[in-house]
């Protein structure tokens, strides 16, 4: 079914191997493929080289094959970055913008987001997250969450995505209805949330509303349940997608699954599977994940064939989905880039979003502590780093590196004695063994300083000085250095 195969082509975003566009991709765009997705992986593949050039040639590579084709990636600022990945990021996330809650600055900060986007060449971000951060426990969103209260989220939300947009950048508010009140990340299993309609829509929906309103060009779909409304995760539910966003909020724009290589939908369905599923359901752009997607991609034409054969998806459904992924990609070919905001939003708003009790400067360079843990999927392996900053600043006696409890907090302790130690911990109040181990280096010194790059729950670990970023993007390490060091 040839032409069935261009429209389905139409629809697929696939991510692919390597830091060099492949064959196969280019082959695909030529055909008519929507577009690629660039992963952290892509950035850190082959020779070294800064992740903004590498983005920027794997952009242009994609543009001479196709120029209305969508260059796609997360960079939500904060932990989430691409065009960072190999540094940190020089903007903070939602949970500081929000901790700011300033939508001036937040529009701001995502306008510059946009404009470094579009010099790479970048169509579509993947961003905002705009999930209501319910669940302190949530494995997956936390610092990427403008916060806890539906509309504080909504308002900064709307003003990310119009900042973003104002920079000629589409954004994409997700992961529709929402992820932040869950406890599984969907990257590893599916998420159920139980809990009444009327919460559900009190709590989840008011921040997409404000970002359709805002004129939002993307939604993304999450890979999570919500029993009282649909058994079915939100990516294959037609009463989600359909009745809820399209009817009730009013979406005319472009429904994007969040990644089918999840486990939230690939497990049930395999990634062919959910992909024909969720066309069915009303999802327009398929984003095939980060796995190289030659293979995926021929065998999500196979399964749409075969579900168009077997009457479980009317052909018509996909020719509107590849016809409002073609009309998106008409619009942004011809949108303008915006003007670069002056001044540095983002250093304003890490220096804003820091709060400190009872800090002192150091008095003398320090013995720096990095307590680290496994990144969640979306961070990945994106840098961060409290020490680089104040070595920077003349601050910085020792690095010490604690992976798996490993050195011990004694060992620690005697290699500090008699200089300053500083602690930073991201999301230990979530780990057990961390949160032991942090509490262990306390109990003989008392005196030092925990700086929080995570949620702020970590402040909540010692009695003592605690700096909270709400971040551990660079930017956000550079304003705790700047802080301890007066």
């Amino acid at each position: 079914m040839p032409e069935l195969d261009d429209l389905v082509d139409a629809c697929l975003v696939p991510g692919f191997a390597g830091d060099r566009v492949p064959g196969w991709v280019t082959a695909a765009l030529e055909r008519g493929m929507a577009g690629v997705c660039v992963y952290g992986a892509n950035l850190t593949a082959g020779p070294p080289r800064p992740a903004p050039e590498r983005v920027r040639a794997i952009s242009d590579a994609v543009h001479a094959a196709a120029p209305d084709a969508l260059v796609t990636l997360d960079e939500e600022g904060g932990d989430v970055t691409r065009l960072d990945y190999l540094v940190g990021s020089g903007y903070p996330g939602n949970l500081a913008l929000g901790v700011v809650d300033d939508v001036g600055l937040t529009r701001a900060v995502a306008t510059a987001v946009g404009a470094d986007l579009r010099a790479a060449g970048v169509d579509v971000d993947l961003a905002p997250s705009v999930d209501v951060n319910s669940d302190p426990r949530n494995p997956v969103i936390g610092v990427r969450s403008f916060g806890a209260d539906p509309a504080l989220v909504a308002r900064h939300g709307a003003a990310f995505v119009a900042g973003l947009q104002a920079a000629g950048v589409a954004a994409c508010a997700k992961h529709f209805p929402g992820h932040g009140a869950t406890t599984v990340d969907s990257h590893l299993g599916l998420p159920v949330v139980d809990a009444d309609p009327a919460t559900v829509r009190a709590r989840e929906l008011p921040p997409f509303a404000a970002a359709v309103a805002a004129g939002a060009d993307l939604v993304m779909t999450s890979h999570v349940v919500f029993p009282a409304v649909d058994g079915q995760p939100a990516t294959l539910s037609r009463r989600w997608l359909v009745d809820v966003l399209r009817g009730e909020l009013g979406f005319d724009g472009v429904v994007v699954t969040d990644a089918l290589d999840m486990a939230g939908v690939r497990a049930a369905h395999g990634i062919a599977g959910a992909a024909a599923l969720s066309l069915a359901a009303g999802a327009d752009l398929l984003l095939v994940g980060a796995e190289d997607g030659e293979e995926h991609c021929a065998a999500i034409r196979r399964a749409v064939a075969d579900a168009v054969r077997r009457g479980h998806l009317a052909e018509d459904r996909v020719h509107e989905a590849a016809g409002r992924v073609r009309a998106l990609r008409q619009r942004l070919a011809a949108r303008a880039a915006g003007t670069v905001p002056e001044g540095d939003p983002g250093a304003v708003a890490a220096r804003r979003a820091l709060r400190l009790r009872g800090v002192a400067p150091l008095t003398a360079p320090a013995v720096v502590v990095e307590l680290r843990g496994e990144a969640n999927m979306a961070v990945g392996n994106a840098r961060w780093s409290l020490a680089d900053p104040l070595r920077d600043l003349g601050l910085l006696a020792e690095l010490v590196t604690v992976r798996d409890g490993d050195p011990g907090p004694a060992a620690v302790a005697d290699r500090a004695q008699g200089r300053p130690l500083v602690v930073a911990v991201r999301d230990a109040y979530r780990s057990a063994d961390r949160r032991g181990w942090l509490q262990a280096l306390l109990a003989g010194r008392p005196d030092a300083v925990v700086v929080a790059l995570g949620m702020p729950g970590d402040a909540d670990l010692t009695p003592g000085p605690a700096v909270v970023t709400h971040g551990a993007a660079r930017v956000l390490t550079r304003a705790a250095a700047e802080a301890l060091h007066g």
